[in-house]
């Protein structure tokens, strides 16, 4: 058995180089559109619609983009926080109508950060 990676493998250190050159700024915003993304998909909002939706798994997306939309809103600028926030409400309020019972105001996914999202 031979030590060396295969041809089409990434090298560590290539990679480590290239995650070193993004500013922080694009790391955040990179990881809070991924969040969006899936929070979408398991809320039904893609063209499959119901096939993978799960209103569960949308709850931990959602109070997960918000935590870090909270937590990264002074390191960002609104330029970047902005649109953000906007695309987070818009999931809170689809989370809202996608539930059989929706939570009281405040304690929807994120609210504990964005205060009461009404519809």
């Amino acid at each position: 058995m031979s030590d060396t990676p295969p041809a089409d493998s990434p090298d560590f250190d290539e990679l480590t180089r290239d995650i070193a050159e993004v500013p922080a700024v694009e790391v955040i915003v990179t990881v809070a559109v991924n969040l969006m993304s899936a929070a979408a998909v398991k809320l039904g909002l893609t063209e499959e619609g119901d096939k993978y939706k799960d209103l569960d798994e949308a709850r931990k997306l959602i109070h997960a983009l918000a935590g870090l939309l909270d937590g990264s809103a002074t390191e960002i600028s609104s330029f970047h926080a902005a649109p953000l926030r906007d695309g987070l409400k818009s999931l809170q309020l689809a989370f809202r109508e996608a539930s059989i019972v929706p939570d009281e105001p405040g304690q929807g996914p994120g609210e504990k950060y964005t205060g009461p999202v009404y519809s």
